[in-house]
Parts: C-alpha cells; structure tokens; sequence
C-alpha cells in the first residue's frame, strides 16, 4: 500500500538530489508543507560493500514521515538484496523503495545505472521485478522521457515498469540528452498517466503554484514531485499547498529568507559537522538569489568556513535591508 490514495489525496513530493536535498533541507521542505520526501539518491553498490559514507545517506529525520529511500544500481541481485535489507529494517516512516533511471550525470550513467537504464529495459525490467518480489515495502520508479530524443520511450518503459511490479512511477518530461535544459514535455506525462493503472507522479518544470495546478490539469498526474524550484525556496510547497485549496498565498519576505538559510545552514552543520557549511554555500547563493545587495555577497559567501561566519554576514545583511 502506498503512502497516500490516488483516488481521494493530491500529494507535493520533494524530489531526491544528490547533493542537495540533505537532512536540514528535507525537514525545512516538510514544515513547509511537503508531503513526501527521499533520501538523496543512494548507491545500492555502496551499501552492499559496507560504504559508511553511503550509509549515512539512509539517514532521515523525525519530521519525514512517511519518506522514501532511492537506491540506483545496474545489477538486480544488488539493488534487490538491499532493498530486502532496507524493507526487512524497515526504520519509522520509511513507506517505499524508489528505484532511480531516471539521473542524467555522466559518472552515474557511464556505470549502465540512473537514466542510462532507459536505453536498455530488459535490464530494467529484471531489476524492477527483483526488487519488487524482494521488498516488503511497495517499490516506485523514477525515469525521464527517454535518452533522446530518437529514442523516447517513456510510454513503453512505464508500462514495463507496472508489469515488472512498480506501484508507482515518477516521470521527469525531459530527456537524459536535455539534463535540466528546455522545457519539460508534460505531453509525455499524460501520456504514461493514459498508459498505466498505477499512480504517476509529474516531474519537470514547477517553480510556483500556478505551475503545479497547470501541470495537474494538464496531465492527469497523481501527484507533483518538486525539484529545482524549492532551490533555495522551499516556501514553494507553502505556495503549491495554498493553491491547491484555491487560497491566496504571501511570498516570503528578504527577511523570512534569510531566516530560512540560516536555520537551515545551523541544522545542517548540527548533523554533519562543521564542515558541511562548505556544502551550504551553494544553499545561501540559492536563497538570496535576486535579493537587493545579494550579488556582492555571492563571491564572499564562497570563501565562508563557518557557522558563526555565515551567520555575521546573513544578519548583516538582513539589517541593511531592514533599513
């Protein structure tokens, strides 16, 4: 059973990115109203040789109930035999294996795994049926357009997947060839959405409200998953929420801004040392983005080692715009 029903439930999924969506940011997206989220993607390979960076991917947090684990791999004994370990621990919370074809970065599909699946679904389907047969939590499946677009193939993988025993399938409407460049097809959506029983879940170009209830009517999609545009803004979901309920929404001030990256780079250093600030430069650039007297701080921001470091100069800033 999936974690909400398709026929009565209309969930805001954050999406899984590597390197970006760590544990502070997933709580921060969830008080904001996200429905679902994953652990950043997490390599079935590095679990299987005992990997403790990998490992420490797996954690979640309170606040992420219910959420997911994405695992990528090219080899279905691996993928499998983790996701029977993972649905056999089964921590608090954890609702679902998510298989992911659907990662466009070189290093991931020069390995035959993420979105490089999509050229070769013989090899999918066997993983997909594994993990399926092996887990004890449903598994769901993340894929793209096709690799190019010569080779779309979404509506054919899709329906390979539900075959295989996916319960639920993400579709990204751009192909591995685009990465994140273009416009996302959300034709290619309602395509699989008229193609299969189990619930889609739209992907691709939703930075506001409007866009959410554009891309539900649109595609007849089961839910949205939200990716770059809750970069830096995770008040989108606060956004998407209210206009779903068909309710008025207050964008969030410089300040309520701000206050968000500096909550977020203090819960972030707080679970993974002291360090992590260098992985929340690229958070504060996203934060700040378009915000008066932010542009001067960009290169100083990449040059910050620490907590009380990042935090002088946030709260400066925030009371020269308070002035």
């Amino acid at each position: 059973m999936l974690f909400f029903d398709p026929k009565t439930e209309f969930p805001v999924l954050l999406a899984p990115m590597a390197g970006v969506t760590d544990l502070a940011f997933r709580e921060i997206c969830r008080d904001m109203g996200a429905d679902f989220s994953y652990t950043e993607m997490v390599s079935a390979k590095g679990l299987y040789y005992g990997s403790d960076r990998t490992a420490s991917l797996l954690a979640a947090s309170p606040k992420e109930r219910p959420y997911g684990v994405q695992l990528f791999g090219a080899e279905a004994d691996i993928v499998s035999k983790m996701a029977a370990r993972l649905s056999a621990e089964a921590p608090e919370g954890l609702a679902l294996i998510d298989i992911n074809m659907g990662c466009p970065a070189r290093k991931i599909t020069g390995n035959g795994e993420g979105s490089a699946l999509m050229r070769d679904p013989v090899r999918a389907a066997k993983i997909i049926e594994a993990t399926a047969k092996a887990s004890k939590l449903p598994v769901t499946v993340k894929f793209r357009k096709g690799w190019d677009e010569g080779s779309v193939n979404a509506v054919s993988f899709a329906r390979m997947a539900e075959e295989s025993g996916a319960a639920m399938i993400t579709v990204h409407g751009r192909t591995r060839e685009q990465m994140y460049s273009g416009k996302a097809d959300w034709d290619i959506i309602a395509a699989v959405r008229q193609a299969v029983k189990i619930p889609v879940i739209g992907n691709g170009d939703i930075f506001s409200g409007k866009d959410a209830l554009a891309m539900r009517e649109h595609t007849g999609c089961s839910g949205i998953m939200i990716a770059r545009g809750a970069e830096g803004n995770p008040f989108i979901f606060k956004e998407v929420k209210a206009a779903l309920r068909g309710e008025a929404y207050a964008p969030p001030t410089a300040a309520e801004r701000i206050d968000a990256a500096l909550h977020h780079a203090e819960r972030l250093v707080e679970s993974r040392g002291d360090r992590a600030i260098i992985e929340m430069r690229k958070h504060v650039a996203w934060y700040l983005s378009g915000m008066r007297g932010a542009g001067a701080l960009r290169a100083r921001v990449n040059t910050v080692s620490s907590l009380g470091e990042l935090s002088d100069m946030l709260c400066r800033l925030k009371d020269t715009l308070s002035t």
